[in-house]
């Protein structure tokens, strides 16, 4: 877990990545609509070619200027002086026009070679711009696969870094355990690391594992603020209550709820660990046995007792004479709570009671109801919490729509019904609750 002096550096280093991400995103995007697309056709006679210059051809022919016929008279001498006078105007207008068709003539024929040329090398052309496209197309596909990859590798990375920082929390443990017990100069018992209780004239004396369990709470069971949501509702049960006592409490996150709605209550832990961090906040918790505790009190001295996710770590003879000494401590009027995962859900099962090798025996949830009414207490309520997620459950089908509505229902029909029928009934046993609570009271 960051530190709060490290957030904001994982703050800006989330930030980062983000733009990171968002402009590799914008350029990605820019490439893909920048890539070529082959639309080369060969040129076609343009209208000049085809249809202006033959005229032009023809009109120079007819436009050639000759000479008037000889006349008699003086109408003749005056038509011949006039021809005179502009014959030489027109034969130079007659040399700029077959100059200029000339020249448009030469020109068309240039047009044709380069236009035939062209048609030649088009096909070239067109086949380079096609790979062209092709490769541009591919590229955007290549990067489009640099972001998943990056991301499987930034994964590895973060898993490699959160497998670190437990082996690192581990190795701070041990070397905290390590120096608490030289200086207490005791030697580790091996029960009290799995929560167990020692035997009798063992010593009550931390094992030199206790740590690698409060690192798995951590890592596992969830952080304390999802533990004191998850727990606060066990609080009103409570209500007006003194002397509660909290079974194996942990990191101390009902203490502190209860301390916090002023109730007295204290707490005990197998594990020194536990019983360690609840001090340093200030709660009133001690190492110890549940048994031992429990045979000192004076019958009828408590006003309460809990025991979350506890009893499926001790031994059936064990948890049959600690509900016995709970009904005889209890006064009257006072609550016993005990939450444990449900077994009868295979999810909580596999996923979770055996993740955990200190973990003994599951109880099923009338077992317990049972041997709490067999221990004097009359009610004895059956709470489920931590549903399993709808979408983490197994999906019914819907019949398309005309397979609705008939009176008689057709193969279709009946074959859903019968699938989601099934579909329920695997959902109620393996994806049901995760833990339930017995909340029994004594009259």
């Amino acid at each position: 877990m960051p530190t709060e002096s490290s957030q904001p550096l994982v703050n800006r280093l989330v930030a980062e990545r983000i733009d990171a991400h968002r402009r590799y995103n914008e350029a990605l995007t820019a490439l893909d609509r920048a890539i070529q697309v082959s639309a080369v056709s060969p040129p076609a006679p343009s209208e000049y070619e085809e249809r202006m210059l033959p005229v032009i051809n023809e009109t120079l022919k007819a436009a050639r200027a000759t000479a008037p016929a000889a006349g008699s008279g003086w109408r003749g001498r005056l038509a011949e002086a006039v021809w005179q006078v502009v014959s030489p105007l027109f034969a130079r207008q007659e040399a700029f026009n077959s100059a200029l068709v000339d020249h448009l003539n030469r020109n068309a024929a240039a047009h044709r070679e380069l236009r035939n040329a062209v048609t030649t090398e088009l096909p070239a052309l067109r086949e380079g711009l096609d790979g062209l496209a092709r490769f541009e197309s591919l590229l955007v596909q290549f990067l489009q696969q640099i972001t998943p990859l990056v991301d499987a590798k930034d994964r590895e990375v973060r898993e490699a870094i959160d497998q670190l920082r437990h082996v690192a929390e581990v190795a701070q443990r041990t070397a905290a355990m390590a120096k608490r017990e030289l200086e207490r100069g005791g030697v580790a018992h091996p029960a009290a690391a799995l929560g167990e209780s020692p035997g009798a004239g063992a010593p009550a004396r931390a094992s030199g594992d206790a740590y690698k369990y409060l690192g798995f709470e951590d890592r596992f069971r969830g952080s304390e603020d999802e533990i004191r949501a998850r727990l606060s509702s066990y609080v009103p049960f409570f209500e007006g209550a003194s002397d509660v006592i909290d079974v194996g409490c942990g990191r101390g996150e009902f203490l502190d709820l209860l301390r916090q709605s002023g109730i007295a209550a204290a707490g005990f832990d197998l594990n020194p660990e536990m019983v360690e961090v609840c001090v340093a906040r200030g709660l009133s918790a001690s190492h110890g046995d549940a048994l031992t505790y429990l045979r000192q009190q004076p019958d009828e001295s408590l006003g309460g007792l809990i025991a979350v996710q506890v009893i499926e770590h001790l031994e059936p003879a064990y948890l049959s004479e600690f509900l016995q000494l709970a009904f005889y401590k209890l006064r009257p009027g006072s609550r016993l709570i005990l939450e444990t995962i449900n077994p009868a859900c295979w999810v909580a099962f596999f996923e979770s009671y055996i993740r955990d090798l200190t973990h003994v025996k599951p109880i099923h949830p009338e077992t317990l109801q049972y041997m709490l009414h067999a221990s004097g207490f009359s009610a004895v309520e059956l709470i489920y919490r931590s549903p399993i997620a709808q979408d983490g459950r197994l999906q019914q089908v819907t019949p398309p729509a005309e397979h609705f509505g008939g009176a008689a229902r057709d193969p279709v029909s009946e074959l859903a019904a019968a699938f989601n029928h099934n579909m329920e009934r695997l959902n109620s046993r393996m994806f049901s609750f995760q833990d339930f609570a017995a909340i029994a009271t004594k009259s």
